[in-house]
Formats: structure tokens, C-alpha cells, sequence
């Protein structure tokens, strides 16, 4: 596809900003999920705007911010259950990898008690 605006969508928002965008999509939608700008969806579409930038499923329909230059930020759904797994997915993976940085990390106790003064010299 050439043009998001060649799906099928429903507009949510029109001409909002950032914030108030993001605070739609998490009073109204089922499952939110955060991402960085430059984020793929539809796999051609680059995600941009302010972080951190929600993204919504709502049954089937995916809930998110678009920015048309010159226009504004909308916020728009689309039925896309194929991306919706694909963020879930997404999440589960990086829940993984920070419960394994978690088990590498070390944690010294000491029997001591620590002078703190000591730390600043």
C-alpha cells in the first residue's frame, strides 16, 4: 500500500495534540503498549510524535496517533488483529529480555555499614 489513508479507518480525533491524544487512547482502549517514534506499523508506516506514544487495541481494532504534516495529529483505528499480536509479541519480548538482565545482575551486600559521607569524598 502506498498511503495509510488508503485503508479503511475511522477517525477518533481530529487535529489534537500529542498528549491529549496518547490520554484518548488510554481511557479508551482495552490494551495500551508504548513505543519509540519511528516505530513500523502496517510494516511501511513509521510511527511519529512525542514520547512516549500509546498505541490501543480495542478488540480487534488497533487505536493510534497519525500525523499528517500540515494537518495535525489524528488519532485513528483500523482492524488489524495481525498487528495487534505483533505488539504483544513485541511487549513479551522485552518483558524477557529485562527479566534476564534481571537474573545477571548482581547485588553485593555487605555486612558493614556503609559511610556515606565517605562516597561524596
Amino acid at each position: 500500500m502506498s498511503c495509510i489513508e488508503q485503508m479503511k479507518y475511522t477517525l477518533l480525533l481530529e487535529k489534537t495534540s500529542f498528549k491529549e491524544g496518547r490520554e484518548f487512547i488510554e481511557k479508551n482502549s482495552d490494551e495500551v503498549y508504548y513505543i519509540d517514534p519511528g516505530y513500523k506499523i502496517f510494516k511501511d508506516y513509521y510511527i511519529i510524535g512525542v514520547p512516549p506514544i500509546a498505541i490501543g487495541a480495542k478488540g480487534r481494532d488497533l487505536i493510534f496517533t497519525y500525523v499528517r504534516p500540515c494537518y495535525g495529529t489524528f488519532v485513528m483505528k483500523i482492524e488489524s488483529e495481525e498487528e495487534i499480536q505483533r505488539l504483544r509479541d513485541r511487549e513479551k519480548e522485552r518483558l524477557m529480555a529485562s527479566l534476564k538482565k534481571g537474573i545477571r545482575a548482581e547485588v553485593h551486600v555487605s555486612d558493614k555499614p556503609v559511610d556515606y559521607r565517605s562516597v561524596f569524598k
